[in-house]
């Protein structure tokens, strides 16, 4: 359905009218994005995962599904299904952002002194189902930084402006958050940057590290933050008490808790479990309902 237009849309948002008093008070009153936020754990059972998973990868394919692929594609799909998750505040308003954004970083080779490229899917709701296309652009973009050893995203403008001196690198600094506030920050920045996505993953179990928190940033837009923990066994109870052992894995889930209440997150991370439950429903078209208790 089209949106109502207003003339305080940002090219990146819908700017959100009609809140109530306490909502638009908010960014005056209660500080930046870094001073409100709500940090949630979730270990996941990654069981059903797992079997899609053998399923998925059976013929062998050249760029296997991963775990990261199941989880990308569920957060993009909740987010995608639950429309508070895509708010941001910026320039002391509230906007919806236009697009489901899932920004990470890829190592280019797993030693110290590599860089990293910094990636950014968009997913398509007309297109596959959510995890094809994680995969599939997962596939492109790093054969593009570890084969084609192509800089990608932000990082290539980085490079260019990195050695400029500092007073300068100030006012640039200085210049371009003037522009965020008004709404007015480049696209061919803003394009690239993880800071303007609906979630940043930060795929830690990948180095064998392991964090239940990370902050969110007051640069850019970016309301909601993941971590992901090294796989790990664990004992599951059911509802009759009975203790069995499954792969597990921890999420460390920072959000900006002004763009939401408790209840809505609550829902939303219902979701998130059921999808990973059924890992087959990332199958489906971005818009297939997916159906939760209560």
């Amino acid at each position: 359905m089209e949106r109502k237009r207003s003339r305080r849309d940002r090219k990146d948002g819908y700017y959100l009218a009609g809140l109530d008093s306490m909502h638009v008070m908010m960014p005056f009153l209660f500080g930046n994005r870094t001073a409100n936020e709500a940090v949630l754990g979730e270990v996941l059972d990654m069981t059903a995962v797992d079997e899609w998973l053998q399923a998925k990868n059976a013929d062998s394919p050249e760029f296997k599904y991963t775990w990261f692929h199941v989880i990308a594609a569920a957060l993009a799909k909740t987010i995608y299904l639950r429309p508070k998750m895509n708010y941001f505040i910026s320039g002391h308003r509230y906007y919806e952002r236009k697009k489901v954004i899932v920004a990470f970083n890829v190592k280019r080779q797993f030693a110290d002194e590599s860089e990293e490229a910094m990636a950014k899917f968009v997913l398509d709701p007309q297109g596959a189902g959510p995890v094809d296309q994680v995969h599939d652009y997962v596939q492109s973009f790093v054969h593009k930084v570890r084969v084609e050893d192509r800089t990608e995203g932000i990082t290539g403008t980085l490079d260019i402006v990195k050695n400029l001196p500092r007073p300068l690198f100030r006012l640039m600094a200085w210049a371009l958050r003037k522009l965020e506030y008004h709404g007015l920050y480049p696209d061919s920045l803003a394009k690239d940057d993880p800071s303007y996505s609906s979630v940043y993953i930060t795929n830690l179990g990948s180095i064998k590290m392991s964090a239940d928190y990370h902050h969110l940033f007051d640069w850019g837009t970016n309301s909601f933050f993941v971590t992901i923990g090294i796989r790990k066994p664990r004992a599951i109870y059911d509802a009759q008490g009975n203790v069995t052992v499954h792969n597990t894995i921890k999420l460390g889930l920072t959000i900006d808790e002004r763009i939401a209440d408790g209840y809505y997150f609550a829902k939303s991370l219902k979701i998130l479990r059921e999808l990973i439950a059924h890992p087959e429903l990332l199958e489906l078209p971005v818009d297939t309902p997916v159906e939760i208790e209560g």
